[in-house]
């Protein structure tokens, strides 16, 4: 397997930069791995290729206002902070920039003092370890400075911070968004719950790692980091019955699914409760033990992603399905269209 195998061309215009206002409006790409066969639909069309009794399985983290900016106390030099992973307490592993200007020591002062950060360590891959002060809430001191931290490839303003989110995002942590899960409205789950179709939940926080360039010719060398999942024992049981009687579950989002398929793995193929973290990097080949099917969007080049998705299937129907999917002029990446591979 070599990284090359997973590159693909996309035109830059077609990489979304603002949401549609509906969000069941995006088009829809099934492919059918049976009959190797492609249909291009809209999302609202989903819940025609469900049936009573399966399952939808949703990531419902919530993402953090996690970019602030601030300066320097000692000089007053700007400084952008982008919040990644809660080590404890106030602890938090972060990316700075400039990084060469912060060193342990460093304090950094945001909303005139309301937030201070010092710097307590420098991180092997150029992150930072920080330590923040405030009086009250800390969530709530963030929601007040902090801004949602969207994807270097979207340049546009987003009015409506909402819009980042899934409606049914709750567990706040994540430094970005389970972007499969943003086609998904309130009505449309309600209209699937109808249908007998059941709803369940996980809990993983994307970090940036997820999305991190793979930088070797050997996908195999590549370190992925890792991120924190929890599946409570009520979701476990209602996910793990309908696998029981010979339903489908289906993972809407590569973040769901790795969550899945990491419980699965560590208790022979069963989803139970748990809680931990997870580095698991899926590639070509990979036996699935959790899902049948997932609800994915459309992934950089070169990604950890791309090769998940083309596990599922295989490398050349998936490449074919991009390669329809930039013909047809999808929209692609984090406000992008859909892909069901059923």
């Amino acid at each position: 397997m070599n990284i090359e195998d997973f590159d693909f061309d996309l035109p830059e215009e077609l990489i979304a930069q603002t949401p549609l206002l509906d969000r069941t409006a995006s088009r829809l790409l099934v492919m059918d791995r049976a009959s190797r066969t492609i249909e291009h639909r809209h999302f609202k069309d989903i819940l025609d290729y469900l049936n009573a009794g399966d399952c939808l399985v949703l990531n419902n983290t919530k993402v953090l206002p996690a970019r602030l900016y601030g300066i320097k106390e000692d000089t007053g030099a700007k400084v952008e902070m982008l919040l990644l992973t809660q080590k404890q307490d106030d602890a938090w592993e972060v990316l700075v920039k400039p990084a060469k200007k912060v060193k342990v020591g460093t304090k950094i002062s945001f909303g005139q003092g309301k937030l201070m950060a010092t710097c307590t360590d420098v991180l092997e891959h150029g992150g930072r370890l920080v330590r923040f002060s405030y009086e009250g809430i800390f969530l709530e001191v963030l929601t007040e400075l902090g801004e949602m931290p969207l994807p270097p490839y979207i340049k546009e303003q987003l009015e409506d911070q909402d819009r980042y989110q899934t409606v049914y995002a709750k567990e706040e942590g994540s430094a970005a968004a389970p972007t499969a899960g943003l086609h998904f409205t309130n009505a449309l789950l309600e209209q699937a719950q109808q249908q007998g179709i059941e709803i369940a939940f996980v809990t993983l926080h994307v970090g940036l790692g997820t999305f991190r360039p793979v930088s070797v010719t050997d996908p195999e060398k590549h370190d992925m980091h890792s991120e924190f999942y929890l599946v409570t024992a009520e979701e476990a049981a209602k996910i793990q019955a309908v696998k029981n009687r010979g339903n489908r579950v289906f993972a809407v989002g590569t973040t769901s699914t790795r969550t899945l398929e990491t419980i699965a793995r560590d208790h022979e193929g069963k989803i139970v409760e748990a809680s931990g973290w997870t580095d698991i990097f899926i590639y070509p080949p990979y036996q699935f033990k959790a899902i049948d099917g997932l609800i994915t969007n459309f992934h950089l080049p070169k990604s950890t992603l791309v090769m998940l998705v083309s596990a599922l299937s295989d490398r050349d129907f998936i490449m074919e399905a991009y390669h329809a999917a930039i013909t047809e002029k999808y929209r692609f990446f984090s406000f992008g269209d859909a892909m069901f591979i059923k």
